[in-house]
């Protein structure tokens, strides 16, 4: 392991930063705006929902340059190290004048009051260099991270599908430079272990897995940070202090997707874009799932990894990988320790995770053949919204009969849960009507689900029940649609 540092470097559009003084809850927001007074990227939310803080994040990832549009708002100054940061005013076309993107959203109307605009540029830009010719739904799916109260969107959509008109990405100057970045990133090299503060405020960055063990039997009270979607709005609206802070998103032992006979495995540090390729192959069922969760920005920082070990009631991802009958392996020092995914939940706010353990994989094993599945989420916006219910379920039939269920429901107990009588009421039953209406009864004896803002107890009750039915329906066919075009 190469020598310590005690400063954090990055690039800031075409200009270097170095900076020492920097704290765990510092976030990337405040510095473009505050520090670089670059004031085009805007604070509407300060909790990853509005879209008006997108920048782009570039990070060298096996060699090459991967840009991704994150939330500048709950992303953390430290986690920027080695990376290029690409805001609003680095835009630019061939010619010195607007960008497509931007030219294109001129002609067709797309901005009224300017104050969330910089941010769909930023968004509409990323999707033009990845895909210059999108759909309507792929222009949707990239939009969803960003809110507007003036244009009613289709403007927006309009200019997300005519940009390439006014230009194309192989005259963008992120390509042209991309090399010259790449070789400016490769010759900071990769170092060894960062320490910054700011008076008390610590962030660490450790030089690999066994550092970031060694980081953690130090500082076994430390926040661990991935993504930063969870633990960045417990600094923009709890002020909570979390330092020591370790972070470990630039960690690529912990952002690994592999593919084998036991399952996908997927390191716990790979980000829920990362990872839908693999889990929309193997699971296909889990792809229109997948892109509920969040904005794009949120997808593109937020981890699987730091989802599951949040142990939030109504995280995402734990119902439906616990239905497909996922483990997680946590690690303490060079010790591993692999256990189900339900048996890590233990209470509400309590996980099995002991001071100095880290999450360190999940695996989801492969389908059965004979084996129907299905995730589903309900809230009350369709994208980038909370879930007031989600669920995963997985039935395995033989001969008609069901051999055995998986019913994992989230926002219904203090914890990711199974539904134990539910799933006892099924097996051994032929998979009819009457048989998963017996099982919707059962969940009163599984489940007492609580009141909040986001639903009643009454209405989480009948969702889920009614969710058993709608996979029921959906699985045993018929000549009447059961779900609703998008």
């Amino acid at each position: 392991m190469t020598s310590a540092r005690t400063e954090i470097r990055f690039l800031l559009n075409d200009r270097e930063v170095r900076l020492a003084e920097v704290g765990a809850a510092d976030t990337l927001l405040d510095h473009i705006r505050l520090d670089q007074r670059l004031r085009g990227t805007k604070e509407g939310c300060a909790e990853g929902d509005c879209g008006a803080c997108t920048v782009l994040v570039g990070r060298l990832r096996q060699g090459t340059l991967k840009y991704e549009t994150v939330n500048a708002c709950i992303r953390l100054l430290a986690s920027v190290d080695n990376c290029h940061v690409v805001t609003v005013e680095h835009l630019r076309g061939p010619d010195g004048g607007l960008h497509p993107v931007q030219q294109a959203l001129v002609d067709l109307h797309g901005s009224q009051c300017g104050f969330c605009t910089p941010g769909f540029v930023m968004s509409l830009y990323a999707l033009w260099m990845e895909n210059p010719t999108p759909g309507v739904r792929d222009a949707e799916v990239a939009l969803q991270g960003n809110l507007c109260r003036c244009t009613g969107y289709q403007p927006i959509i309009d200019a997300a599908l005519k940009a390439s008109d006014y230009g194309e990405p192989a005259s963008d100057r992120l390509v042209q430079e991309r090399e010259a970045v790449i070789e400016r990133l490769k010759g900071w090299g990769g170092g060894g272990r960062v320490t910054v503060s700011k008076g008390q405020d610590t962030a660490i960055l450790p030089a690999d897995l066994s550092d970031l063990s060694t980081v953690l039997s130090e500082n076994p009270e430390a926040t661990i940070v991935a993504g930063s979607t969870d633990v960045g709005l417990w600094v923009t609206k709890f002020m909570r202090d979390i330092s020591p802070a370790v972070f470990v998103n630039h960690l690529e032992e912990l952002q690994t997707v592999t593919v084998d006979e036991a399952g996908v495995t997927i390191g716990a540090g790979v980000s829920y874009t990362d990872c839908e390729a693999a889990l929309a192959e193997h699971h296909p069922h889990l792809a229109e799932y997948w892109r509920r969760i969040g904005g794009w920005q949120v997808r593109n920082m937020g981890t699987v990894g730091g989802n599951i070990a949040n142990g939030s009631p109504i995280g995402d991802t734990p119902p439906v990988l616990i239905a497909l009958g996922a483990d997680v392996t946590l690690r303490k020092g060079a010790s591993r320790r692999t256990l189900p995914l339900e048996e890590f939940f233990l209470e509400y706010g309590k996980q099995d995770r002991q001071p100095g353990d880290f999450v360190e994989s999940i695996r989801i094993p492969h389908r059965a053949e004979n084996a129907m599945a299905a995730a589903y989420k309900i809230s009350k916006r369709r994208d980038e919204d909370i879930s007031s219910v989600c669920a995963g379920f997985t039935v395995t039939l033989d001969g008609g009969a069901v051999t055995e269920a998986r019913l994992a429901f989230g926002g219904m107990a203090a914890t990711p849960k199974r539904a134990a009588a539910a799933e006892a009421a099924l097996r051994g039953m032929p998979w009819s009507e009457q048989s998963v209406r017996n099982a919707m009864a059962a969940l009163a004896k599984d489940f007492t689900p609580i009141t909040d803002w986001r639903a009643s107890a009454e209405y989480r009750a009948k969702v889920a029940s009614n969710l058993l039915l709608r996979f029921y329906k959906e699985t045993a066919g018929g000549d009447r649609p059961v779900r609703l075009s998008a």
